[in-house]
C-alpha cells in the first residue's frame, strides 16, 4: 500500500524526470536557432544538473526514511 508520502515522492520524481527530458530536447534544438548564445546553453545545462541533484536527494531521503543508510 502506498502512503501519501510515497505517492508524493513517486509523482515528484516523475515530474522532475519529465522536466529533464523537456530541457534535453530544447538543448538539442537550441543550437539550431538563430541568436544561439553560450550563456543560454550553460543556463539550460545548469538546470538539468540541478534537477538531477534533486533526484539524488530524493533517493537519499528515501534511503534515510527506510533505514537503509
Amino acid at each position: 500500500m502506498l502512503t501519501i508520502n510515497t505517492l508524493f515522492q513517486h509523482e515528484l520524481v516523475k515530474l522532475i524526470n519529465a522536466q529533464i527530458e523537456h530541457l534535453k530536447e530544447n538543448l538539442t534544438t537550441i543550437h539550431q536557432m538563430e541568436g544561439f548564445d553560450f550563456a543560454s546553453y550553460k543556463h539550460m545545462v545548469g538546470k538539468i544538473e540541478g534537477l538531477r541533484l534533486a533526484l539524488e536527494l530524493c533517493n537519499d531521503a528515501e534511503r534515510t526514511t527506510n533505514g537503509t543508510v
